[in-house]
């Protein structure tokens, strides 16, 4: 029977991650969360929920996993200015802790990086507190393989969206944020100039290349982006409602290349629309 362990478990990609892995009879899957954004209204069936931080695993999971899905860090990029204290606690120290398990257990390692990294050509991998964290975090779990050879493979999320999104708070999502607005006949507000550009990326399309990744990948490079690129403005007309714009924000940047081709490499190839997401949003009356 194959062990998987998912940190952040409890939280929007990785529920829908865990959700994914519990179909396969032959396969153990647990969740180690924090709940600092994860929700027990998004367990599911078939997983085991354990409570604690990733900078505690070596006391909490008193198994060997065959693979660790590290998914569990802090990830909002202008709410990072504010919250340094949990960028430094989740994203090095948690991850540290990680590594260090992976090496002791020799088990395989799959670390969800930031697209961040990539933002205008690069040049902003440091603009904020979560973005620096994720590009030298994945630099360390690259030198992990290189001085102790771990497994390990490093994918990039752009811009995930779809159910279990977080819809509430500073932490909400952009699509969840304008799919509530919508539902309340509230304003589509957009920080400016607008312009930045985005690659949204379905949450199934990202499960779908997760579970690839997690089975054949090695390595860096594993980006899982949609080609289709819209600016923030452009989404928020495609939604239909009333827009404002907020006056511009720290760390945002204006474009992230798609780095995909690895990816791709493993038969991989996104299928959902936002379009036809948010259109059918709508026919749900923004239920969704």
């Amino acid at each position: 029977m194959k062990k998987i362990l998912v940190t952040g478990g409890a939280g929007f990609v990785g529920s829908h991650l865990c959700e994914r892995l519990a179909q396969d009879k032959n396969t153990q899957v647990y969740s180690l969360d924090n709940y600092f954004t994860g929700s027990e209204d998004n367990h599911v069936p078939n997983v085991t929920y354990i409570k604690g931080s990733s900078q505690n695993i070596d006391s909490l999971i008193d198994f060997v996993p065959d693979m660790i899905y590290h998914l569990g860090e802090y990830s909002r990029v202008e709410q990072s200015f504010d919250d340094i204290e949990k960028v430094l606690e989740f994203n090095k120290s948690g991850t540290y802790a990680v590594l260090e398990f992976v090496r002791k257990h020799k088990c395989k390692l799959l670390y969800a990086g930031s697209s961040t990294k990539f933002g205008d050509s690069g040049e902003n991998a440091d603009a904020s507190p979560y973005a620096w964290s994720k590009s030298t975090n994945t630099q360390l779990v690259k030198n992990y393989g290189k001085w102790f050879g771990i497994d390990y493979a490093i994918t990039y999320f752009y811009n995930v969206y779809g159910p279990r999104e977080i819809k509430n708070g500073k932490y909400a999502t952009l699509i969840a944020l304008f799919n509530r607005k919508m539902k309340n006949g509230e304003v589509l507000t957009v920080v400016s100039p607008g312009t930045q550009l985005r690659n949204f990326t379905h949450i199934n399309d990202t499960v779908d290349a997760l579970m690839l990744i997690g089975e054949h990948g090695h390595g860096d490079e594993y980006g899982i982006g949609s080609p289709e690129g819209y600016s923030i403005l452009d989404v928020a007309k495609m939604f239909g409602g009333e827009i404002e714009l907020l006056p511009e924000r720290k760390g945002n940047r204006m474009v992230a290349q798609v780095m995909d081709a690895k990816t791709r490499e493993l038969g991989w190839k996104p299928k959902v629309h936002l379009s036809e997401y948010i259109d059918y949003c709508r026919s749900q009356n923004w239920e969704v």
